[in-house]
């Protein structure tokens, strides 16, 4: 079974945005960033929320569009609405075996994108198998948390870390088993 990865920017304090959505913080252009570009081209599948989702139309994504062209979509809610998908935009019902089917049926690992509800509930229900954090050196103070509102408890192992010289870090960390 395919692994679901969480990939994701994050603040040193654990903001995957500031206040209001706000990403500006973080780092934007350099290594560190095309090594997460580039890694996003290994991925065939990605999940997301409905505020993932909707939070790209702020960068031209059109509603019922793939932000990622070479990717699957799953896009989890119990509430959005689109009219015209595209073959490749798929809008799910928040379950946790329409997760593991996506996960059974994926030809690669799955790209988690963004959402601190939605990877909250990935979290609690046990479902997320790997952390990849662009840990930016910036505290935001407030905004949308790594894990929502989850208050799971869990380890991890890291496994991996990359550093490049405007302080951007990649850690990859595997679940504890």
């Amino acid at each position: 079974m395919k692994k679901i990865i969480y990939y994701v920017a994050s603040s040193l304090d654990g903001f995957i945005a500031g206040k209001n959505d706000d990403i500006s913080k973080f780092i934007l252009q350099g290594r560190g960033v095309e090594k997460y570009q580039s890694d996003l081209t290994k991925f065939d599948t990605v999940i997301m929320g409905r505020k993932t989702y909707e939070f790209g139309y702020q960068y031209g994504l059109k509603p019922g569009q793939p932000a990622y062209p070479n990717m699957e979509h799953h896009i989890f809610s119990n509430s959005l609405k689109i009219d015209n998908l595209s073959k490749v935009v798929k809008i799910e019902k928040i379950d946790t075996d329409r997760v593991n089917e996506i996960r059974q049926n994926a030809k690669t690992d799955i790209y988690l994108c963004g959402g601190g509800q939605f990877a909250g509930w990935l979290l609690e229900n046990g479902l997320i198998d790997q952390l990849k954090l662009k840990l930016n050196p910036v505290v935001l103070g407030s905004g949308t948390k790594l894990f929502g509102t989850s208050s799971t408890n869990e380890s991890w192992v890291l496994t991996d870390k990359e550093s490049f010289s405007d302080g951007l870090q990649i850690l990859t960390y595997d679940k504890k088993r």
